[in-house]
């Protein structure tokens, strides 16, 4: 058991919701960058968040619940185009997810 399975759930709890609401408030931070950085997006988180409730939530409810909005709203108010060099760098940062056992 590593030091990250010891945090309690509590603890835990807290601290994803203030990266929630701090993903929420940074909407400049777009999803392509987050994933071209970062290897994940606020669409991965609300996938994971699905995959762990075991059914309570489905795709489209996650998503509300990290976007705080319906996602095809937050999508009209806050997406643009992915550039080329966006693209690129997000599908290198993806493949790395996966030479890295894609977390």
């Amino acid at each position: 058991m590593t030091t990250l399975d010891n945090i309690d759930d509590r603890v835990a709890a807290q601290a994803f919701r203030r990266l929630v609401r701090h993903l929420r408030h940074r909407t400049d931070a777009a999803n392509i960058d987050l994933m071209g950085l970062a290897g994940f997006c606020r669409n991965c988180l609300s996938d994971w968040v699905a995959e762990a409730s075991d059914g309570a939530l489905d795709k489209d409810a996650a998503r509300e619940a990290i976007y705080g909005m319906p996602y095809a709203q937050w999508k009209a108010l806050h997406v643009s185009e992915a550039t080329p060099e966006q693209l690129e760098r997000m599908a290198a940062s993806v493949a790395r997810n996966r030479a890295d056992g894609d977390i």
